[in-house]
């Protein structure tokens, strides 16, 4: 897709002859033609590099003083709108997004007599059917449609084809399928040799390969994000989707550190404290845990505690880096991976108390780690408390998921796979293995049924992997190495699949061969 000398003349045409394009530092190369004032230039492509970054804050300021600068520059208003789509993370304010339209003009139609060029107006037009009417999911199909008209329009618009591509990503509203990612990283690839450094168009190929299948191809894209956007947190962080996707995990400790320090630097410049909860801290935590720097992880737990028990007395109950959790329930996913992981079935951590919250699918998955850890680490005594206290919470989760208008399907079949793993431990406890199995190995295929996601595993306990120590204390080598396989298939280097395998091989000889018969 080179530029023709034609586009290059009509763009040079539709613009004011003083504003020209150009690059933005240490957030990525953006170059985006527009009919703004050349003083607010620096403001608004700025604004575009964090855009294509998912810094939606930064975003939504720069694309402000743009206004203030220029209260007439259409595109800045377009952007401060887009800043309201999370497109990946399927969230949309849609009113939010309403109310910064209205600021450039009452109307669709009086919207688009500011904007100065054909582009322009096409940019508008998208973005006014983003928040339309209608359902997010039929919006978003027909958003995705208008992005892919106008990046066929404008073929030398590198910002419109990344900004199609995510639209696409966008359109997977029941989970990640394959056809809908690679249709966007086809999308994407077709410009990325011309636009390595685009923030957008790396950024979103990292998007379309974030699985243990696809990770290998995103590689490239992960090792020239970090590079280009070193003053932007999520930049650093989105390099550790591809490493964790391949277990590498002293390139996700890494990439996190990172990210939390250029976050923490930011925060600090604005007077405000260092955060420890959140999706970076997640990543971080699992992947210390993953490497058994089990003191690294503990600490970075326990700065999450203490925020999260702040957060509560102050009962502000704040979002977190990750806008799906609040900073309790990312304290409780935290906690939850750490007992999982570590298998440090009688820690301090297992004895911690739930801070009073709201958060009923927090709540949840806290008492699943108690309950887990007591059946797990042999507390008869306190375990069939802590299971009940679970069932307890679980109830309250889907009391409060019925009545969600818009509420992710997966979080419910997450608890139902939660509460059978509980009831499996238990049925083991009890001399009923073959019981156990036979409860597990349903859910096992639910969950591989459920859409491939990215990060640390959805269910905190993947169900192989609890399928595999059974069968080897049952003696069953060869069908726990079947059971690790699997899970390290969905969890590449996994640590606990890790230690089955090789307590398999141990076990079962010399050969490997299996004992079992089967």
């Amino acid at each position: 897709m080179k530029l023709t000398s034609l586009t290059a003349i009509f763009i040079a045409a539709c613009l004011p002859p003083h504003v020209s394009a150009a690059s933005t530092k240490d957030v990525g190369e953006v170059n985006f033609a527009n009919s703004g004032a050349a003083g607010a230039q620096e403001e608004f492509l700025r604004a575009m590099a964090q855009l294509h970054n998912f810094e939606y804050d930064d975003s939504a300021g720069h694309f402000r003083k743009a206004q203030s600068i220029d209260p007439d520059f259409a595109m800045a208003y377009w952007g401060e709108a887009m800043t309201k789509n999370h497109a990946i993370w399927h969230q949309q304010d849609r009113e939010g997004a309403r109310e910064v339209l209205i600021k450039l003009g009452p109307s669709a139609d009086a919207r688009s007599t500011k904007a100065k060029t054909v582009r322009e107006k096409a940019y508008l037009h998208a973005v006014e059917v983003l928040y339309g009417d209608g359902s997010k999911d039929d919006r978003d199909s027909r958003y995705c449609l208008e992005m892919a008209q106008l990046a066929r329009q404008f073929p030398d618009d590198v910002d419109a084809i990344a900004l199609y591509a995510l639209s696409i990503l966008g359109t997977a509203e029941n989970g990640r399928d394959f056809a809908t990612y690679m249709r966007a990283a086809a999308v994407l690839e077709e410009v990325f040799p011309a636009h390595p450094r685009h923030p957008g168009v790396v950024h979103y190929l990292i998007h379309s390969y974030d699985d243990p299948i696809h990770a290998p191809l995103g590689l490239r894209a992960a090792r020239i994000y970090s590079q280009i956007a070193p003053d932007a947190g999520h930049a650093q962080h989105m390099t550790s989707h591809i490493y964790l996707a391949l277990g590498m995990w002293d390139d996700v400790i890494k990439a996190n550190e990172t990210a939390i320090g250029v976050v923490n630097q930011h925060r600090r410049s604005a007077g405000k404290s260092e955060f420890a909860c959140g999706h970076y801290g997640e990543w971080l935590e699992y992947s210390y845990l993953q490497r058994a720097r089990i003191k690294d992880a503990r600490e970075v737990l326990r700065r999450c505690r203490a925020e999260a028990l702040q957060e509560v007395n102050d009962a502000k109950h704040g979002k977190t880096m990750d806008p799906g959790k609040s900073i309790v329930g990312s304290f409780s996913e935290m906690r939850a991976n750490f007992i999982v992981n570590s298998q440090l079935w009688k820690d301090e951590v297992v004895d911690w108390t739930f801070p009073e919250s709201a958060d009923e699918g927090a709540h949840m998955t806290f008492t699943f780690a108690t309950a887990f850890a007591r059946l797990k680490g042999g507390d008869k005594a306190r375990a069939i408390e802590a299971v009940e206290q679970f069932e307890g919470t679980r109830k309250a989760f889907d009391d409060w998921f019925d009545k969600q208008q818009e509420s992710d399907p997966l979080g419910k079949k997450r608890a139902d796979i939660l509460s059978g793993q509980l009831s499996a431990l238990v049925l083991e406890a009890r001399g009923k293995g073959a019981e156990a199995l036979a409860l597990l190995r349903p859910l096992a295929l639910e969950e591989r049924q459920m859409p491939i996601g990215y990060g640390p595993p959805m269910v905190n306990k993947p169900v192989e992997e609890l399928i595999g120590e059974i069968l080897f204390k049952q003696g069953d080598f060869a069908g726990a190495r079947r059971s690790f396989q699997s899970a390290l298939a969905g969890a590449p280097e996994r640590i606990v699949a890790l230690q089955g395998m090789k307590m398999v091989n141990v076990g079962d000889g010399p050969r490997g061969k299996g004992t079992s018969g089967l």
